[in-house]
């Protein structure tokens, strides 16, 4: 976002009025397939049944009769229904349908509502865009595949407005630039791919829409959708709201309500595409004179700029000499980068376990160190060793970073 001059952010409520969501459409038509089993009483997505034995989902407004069986004890299973995926709770002292509300199943619509809020206090020129992370939550019928599906999760999503004329440019162009930033971050690119939605598949009011799908262990499934949502968001809003949010370009004086180019993905799965994909076993390929090549290696080969801990300081032996100066290194150089100080086993095991965890660098202090002022700088990938002076370290660093 901070790259993007003309993108800003955005932290909107997680509880907003009732109203929104029925604005949004989220009250009538936030839902997914249900099936309950009359046997083992276990309950099922039914798109996802479909999905396991073959079949296309295809779910008709009128038509809600199947053949399909329990995934579990092949029992019967109920006619298909519609199940709303929006939490409720209550606003205020008493419990009623008066005081109903929703946790918020997605951020965008904190989007909508401030948009003329943004427009007026950022000065900003359409195209613009409005981002925002945040919580999200939904009552999945399914959760599972480790992170990947939950019912309280973290989204990043961005609306781009735009006038209508160019939408279908803006929508190319930020279908482009969202496959690049996760192959910039180091995606495997034979892994990735961006899937057009159908027409039958588009949301009533999408014009066009993509998903950029990852080959999971579980299958290939989306990790981020992009969408333009035409003008139905803000119109939308304009209704149930009776507010102007209509847009007077300021040199052309033509007016019109925005369309929305929609990148919205979510954190929690980006995250958990980047550690299967940095995950690598190594068997015997990864030896120094430290260490052992008979073991099967976890190395993670996280970008530089996700790795969680970037350095990790290492004292060769627990010599009082020694660790002196590595916690020296470790309360200079943790001021800038994010650190971990491990003096415990064997170096190749603790090499070992800073592969694990994706730590770009190792640095080590050695009884050399406390001759000639150095210390050895490992790197994860190309295992190659450097000796720098203590004094250059931070520079060093910052140069690889």
């Amino acid at each position: 976002m901070t790259s993007q001059e003309n993108i800003v952010g955005l932290d909107a409520s997680i509880l907003m009025h009732p109203k929104i969501w029925e604005a949004s459409g989220h009250v009538q038509g936030f839902t997914d397939p249900l099936v309950d089993c009359k046997n083992c009483k276990k309950r099922f997505r039914a798109d996802h049944i479909m999905e396991a034995n073959g079949l296309k989902p295809d779910f008709r407004p009128n038509d809600k009769k199947h053949q399909l069986k329990c995934p579990e004890c092949n029992g019967e299973l109920t006619e298909i229904r519609d199940f709303n995926l929006m939490f409720k709770t209550f606003i205020g002292a008493v419990a009623g349908e008066a005081n109903e509300i929703y946790l918020r199943p997605e951020t965008a619509q904190g989007i909508y509502v401030n948009f003329k809020n943004v427009l007026t206090s950022a000065r900003l020129k359409i195209p613009f865009g409005i981002a925002q992370i945040g919580k999200a939550f939904r009552n999945e019928i399914t959760p599972g595949n480790f992170t990947f599906r939950m019912r309280e999760f973290e989204q990043m999503e961005m609306q781009y407005f735009v006038n209508p004329k160019e939408a279908a440019k803006w929508f190319e162009s930020w279908r482009k630039q969202r496959v690049d930033w996760y192959l910039d971050l180091g995606i495997n690119k034979d892994k990735l791919k961006t899937r057009p939605h159908e027409e039958k598949e588009l949301a009533h009011y999408a014009k066009a829409a993509c998903d950029i799908e990852y080959a999971f262990p579980f299958g290939s499934k989306e990790l981020e959708g992009v969408h333009n949502r035409g003008d139905w968001d803000l119109s939308r809003h304009i209704k149930f709201s009776g507010q102007d949010l209509a847009y007077e370009d300021p040199d052309s004086k033509e007016k019109f309500i925005p369309y929305i180019i929609e990148t919205s993905g979510g954190v929690d799965r980006a995250g958990l595409t980047f550690l299967i994909d940095a995950y690598t076993e190594i068997t015997g390929g990864r030896t120094t004179t430290t260490e052992s090549n008979k073991e099967t290696e976890v190395v993670l080969k996280l970008d530089k700029r996700l790795a969680p801990i970037k350095v990790a300081v290492l004292p060769l032996s627990k010599k009082d000499n020694l660790i002196k100066i590595a916690k020296e290194i470790y309360q200079d150089i943790s001021k800038d980068f994010n650190c971990d100080y491990d003096e415990t086993q064997a170096i190749g095991r603790r090499y070992r376990r800073q592969d694990e965890i994706g730590t770009p660098y190792c640095l080590t202090i050695d009884f050399e160190s406390l001759e000639d002022n150095k210390v050895t700088i490992r790197d994860r990938d190309t295992m190659k060793q450097e000796r720098i002076n203590i004094k250059e370290v931070k520079d060093y660093l910052k140069e690889k970073f």
